[in-house]
């Protein structure tokens, strides 16, 4: 089997989290990440808490089934073996004698969390990893961890400080012959942060060595036995359609984790006592069915018999665990000829979508797609802050994105914020550690003495605001962002224009509307109590509010400052009168994929090129202006040039998650495009043509205009418009008068420069 030569690992978060697989440069920009290097530090002097939040990787394997990680699943196992040395100190001592002495080709020599010492080697077929562990112990003096030598088991990971030895084959690993052969598609992976430990997931160990007369997997244990009673089913693995091990999995979830040596009988007994409930109370079928987590068939065979001695009256657990992974049919109640109208003209095919984006849909009802799509658009622009892509002007542009999800009272919009909630997880379990850190120093510095030197600033990184949030303390954090995108949500935008006032809400303005490109924002104060510079500001954001709360924060004195055409706002379905929405909820896989896509995005780093969409857009963008010209239409001229760019930027969000500039993604951002602008024109274009006409006088002279159209002749030219106005009367004035009189019926058009009067009274 080949493999991608970029994917030698797996990165999850954690030991219950997704596996997933991994390139050489994203492995490496992990273990230079500050906070992974501030982790382990604090977890060495003591704060032993923080290493459940590592993340952690697989030597062992390049590639799991659903980025599950078990011996099951198990795409692409690694003829591999780490070898995990307790005994600190000794990474040099150990280095130095491999070097020169080790049978085996050394891949990795690292020092652990706890300054004990990781080494990876190949291994050669027909060596089992009882005997390598052996020689290794042999050679070195030192015995390594005997537990972890299974496909599926993860380590910690470390910083690149940790590194004392890196052979470039560690990059370019070669796959077990008898890996799987129904391997899918590999995208650009990238980092994953968060909690980790040793243990394995549903692992058991490796089989037989490699003989002359069968192949047969490349490690022995004792359990080998029970693969195979796995591989050659006799019952179904899924119950109402659900897989046994997700049910397994969840069942864990709620059980306090997985078991570890030591408990490994207990909970596999207790699993047993409430599974045979949907397994018919059938021995050889939960044989089948449960992990094994290193334990022999017989072991398994004794700890399910004493689980299935007396007759099961079911389990509530099981029932509810399945209810919520299979949930119900939310559409059976929907009306669906109502739905199909209301979604008709922006139709969301959700089985087009990519990764992240399909399953941000899951659960929801049709007509309430493109809200939900525009409300996660923001953050993951925030995701990709390191993405650059050259736009139809040849400017490179950055993918700044801001929404407002309109909706009256209960009109669902809740819908949107939990779809939000499962995209932020990893911003927040960044910013915990963060805010931690930060904490604690106004601690120190509260605490000092009076002569004593404050403590420095940690200046750390924290990307997840509350909309609230002041300027001083935003320049703050855009001084400490290191160049990412800072990210916001708001459950009310009339929270958020309540809590500022006149100065700062213009200040607000000034900051949102430069986040959409780029640009340079700063305050300067002669006091140390307030945050002084000048920064580049990368802040994307998504607000949930009512049409009135809309009103009052866009109006006739802010409508032409420029932010309202930078906003993506969407507009939930109207449910006046109609039956309440069903909502199934995402599945533990859906939420996995949802973080993928997620890590997925943060891989993603430079310049990217989109020229079938970059052509697209352009061709859509000169459309709109023609049309617009028609009808001297000066605000469909306004919003459609910036509804280009964010339909532009959402199609680059789809293609990074697909990895290819298909004809879906081109749709998609054409798509995005014509819903911006109608939602901006429909939500600010009366404002703006208002405040248009306004600027131009147009309200002191309306009185002489109507004397003026009085004048005209059934049909007119511009012509005659002109040589009834004054003759300092310009062009955009002149067509602001058509506009505003064809906007209120007052004329029809005809042709080109052509107009016919209507009856008005």
């Amino acid at each position: 089997m080949e493999i991608r030569r970029d994917i030698f690992t797996c990165i999850g978060k954690g030991v219950k989290t997704p596996a997933v697989p991994t390139t050489r440069q994203e492995w490496e920009r992990m273990r230079r990440m500050p906070w992974l290097k501030e982790m382990c530090e604090r977890i060495e002097n003591g704060e032993e808490e923080l290493k459940n939040q590592l993340p952690v990787w697989t030597p062992h394997c390049a590639e799991f089934k659903n980025n599950h990680r078990s011996v099951d699943d198990a795409l692409k196992p690694l003829k591999r073996l780490m070898f995990d040395f307790d005994e600190k100190g000794h990474t040099e001592e150990i280095k130095k004698i491999l070097l020169e002495k080790s049978p085996y080709t050394v891949l990795l020599i690292e020092e652990s969390v706890r300054r004990g010492t990781h080494v990876l080697v190949e291994l050669p077929d027909g060596v089992t990893p009882d005997e390598a562990q052996e020689t290794m112990k042999t050679i070195t003096g030192f015995e390594p961890d005997k537990a972890v030598k299974d496909i599926a088991r993860c380590i910690y990971m470390v910083p690149i400080e940790h590194t004392h030895y890196v052979h470039a084959r560690l990059f370019e690993p070669e796959v077990r012959d008898d890996s799987r052969k129904d391997e899918p598609t590999v995208g650009a992976y990238g980092e994953s942060q968060g909690e980790g430990r040793k243990e394995n997931q549903r692992s058991a160990p490796m089989g037989k060595a490699n003989t002359p007369e069968k192949q047969a997997p490349i490690f022995q244990d004792a359990s080998s036995d029970q693969e195979a009673v796995k591989k050659d089913r006799s019952f179904p693995d899924q119950f109402k359609g659900v897989p046994y091990s997700s049910i397994i999995s969840e069942y864990w979830n709620r059980t306090g984790g997985e078991p570890i040596r030591g408990e490994r009988n207990k909970r596999l007994h207790q699993l047993a006592a409430n599974l045979r409930a949907i397994c018919e109370n059938s021995e050889n079928w939960l044989l089948e069915v449960m992990p094994t987590f290193g334990l022999s068939t017989h072991e398994m065979r004794t700890i399910i018999h004493s689980a299935c001695k007396e007759p099961t009256k079911g389990s509530r657990m099981m029932d509810q665990i399945v209810d919520s992974l299979k949930g119900e049919n939310f559409s059976e109640d929907i009306d669906e000829d109502e739905d199909k109208v209301q979604c008709s003209k922006f139709n969301v095919q959700s089985s087009k979508l990519p990764i992240g984006l399909k399953e941000s849909l899951v659960g929801v009802p049709a007509n309430m797609h493109l809200p939900v799509l525009c409300s996660v658009l923001p953050i993951a622009g925030a995701y990709a802050d390191q993405v650059e892509v050259e736009y139809c002007d040849g400017n490179t542009q950055h993918l700044g994105i801001m929404s407002i999800i309109l909706g009256e009272q209960a009109s669902g919009k809740s819908v949107c914020k939990h779809a939000v909630d499962v995209w932020k997880r990893q911003f927040m379990e960044e910013d915990k550690l963060a805010r931690k850190r930060e904490e604690e120093w106004k601690e120190r510095k509260k605490a000092r003495k009076a002569n004593e030197k404050a403590p420095d600033d940690p200046h750390v990184l924290i990307r997840m605001m509350p909309v609230t949030v002041s300027c001083s303390t935003l320049l703050k954090r855009f001084k400490n962002a290191n160049g990412h995108t800072l990210y916001s949500f708001g459950e009310e935008l009339d929270t958020l224009r309540k809590t500022n006032g006149a100065g700062s809400w213009s200040s607000k303005y000034d900051i949102y509307r430069l986040s959409f490109d780029r640009g340079e924002w700063g305050q300067d104060y002669n006091s140390d109590q307030a945050e002084s510079g000048v920064v580049s500001v990368a802040y994307n954001w998504t607000i949930l509010g009512t049409y009135g709360a809309m009103r009052k924060c866009f109006k006739a004195d802010n409508i032409e400052n420029g932010l309202s055409s930078r906003i993506l706002v969407a507009e939930m379905p109207d449910n006046s009168f109609s039956k309440m929405p069903k909502f199934k909820k995402r599945s533990k896989d859906d939420e996995a994929k949802i973080q993928e896509a997620v890590t997925k995005l943060r891989s993603y780093s430079g310049l990217v090129n989109t020229p079938k969409l970059r052509k697209a857009i352009e061709q859509w963008v000169e459309e709109k202006r023609v049309e617009a010209a028609k009808n001297i239409d000066r605000v469909m001229d306004t919003y459609r040039k910036r509804a280009a760019v964010i339909g532009f930027r959402a199609g680059v969000i789809f293609y990074l998650l697909t990895g290819k500039e298909t004809k879906d993604v081109v749709d998609f951002a054409l798509m995005m495009a014509d819903y911006c602008l109608e939602q901006q024109m429909k939500t600010f274009g009366e404002t703006l043509m208002n405040e248009y006409v306004s600027a131009q006088n147009e309200g002191q002279r309306y009185g002489k205009n109507h004397s003026v159209f009085d004048q005209l002749p059934p049909t007119f030219s511009v012509d005659d418009l002109k040589a009834l106005k004054d003759s300092n009367c310009g062009e955009s004035s002149i067509r602001s008068i058509i506009c505003r009189w064809k906007k209120d019926s007052w004329i029809i058009k005809l042709s080109k420069g052509k107009w016919s009067k209507c009856n008005v009274k």
